[in-house]
This record gives structure tokens, C-alpha cells and sequence, in this order.
């Protein structure tokens, strides 16, 4: 099923500049998968070494964290929105 997926400004020039796109997946993590595979430059940026999501992105489906739900294996439907986000922190 076909996912809207909201990238970040900082993610978009690997994604030819598109604030969102359309990828495949029946949960979270096919989703990601789905985005790597369409748009390898984001890889790098997604993902660590072994495959997880680094520890600096959120991803949030329907404006829920994924943390919060069942991380990766949050499933998705048709009409759902992914956003990803990098995280934030100052003082």
C-alpha cells in the first residue's frame, strides 16, 4: 500500500527536493526500507551501521511516536502520513 512519508528540509535535497513522497510498506519499518530504496542518499542519514534507525531521527506515524507504539513494526494503512524528524535539543 502507498504511505505518504513528510521528510524534514534537511532531508530533502536526497530526496530531489520533494517535502513528501509516496513509498510501499505494511509497517514502519518497510516503509523506511521502502524510502532507502527509492532515495539511497538518505540512508546514511535514516540509518546506522546496523540497520537501525539512529538514535537521533523520530518517526512519527499519524503524529504518533513510533517509540511510544510498536517502533518498527508499527503498522501502517493506506491514507496513514510518516513523518520524519530530526531531533532537537538546545538550552
Amino acid at each position: 500500500m502507498s504511505i505518504t512519508v513528510r521528510l524534514p528540509t534537511v532531508l530533502r535535497p536526497q530526496a530531489n527536493g520533494q517535502s513528501t513522497v509516496k513509498v510501499e510498506g505494511s509497517n514502519v519499518g518497510e516503509v523506511v526500507n521502502s524510502l532507502v530504496a527509492a532515495y539511497p542518499g538518505l540512508q546514511s542519514n535514516l540509518l546506522d551501521d546496523s540497520g537501525s534507525v539512529r538514535k537521533f531521527v523520530n518517526i512519527y506515524i499519524n503524529d504518533e511516536d513510533i517509540r511510544f507504539l510498536d517502533k518498527l513494526q508499527t503498522p501502517v494503512s493506506e491514507g496513514d502520513e510518516v513523518a520524519i524528524l530530526p531531533a532537537v535539543a538546545g538550552g
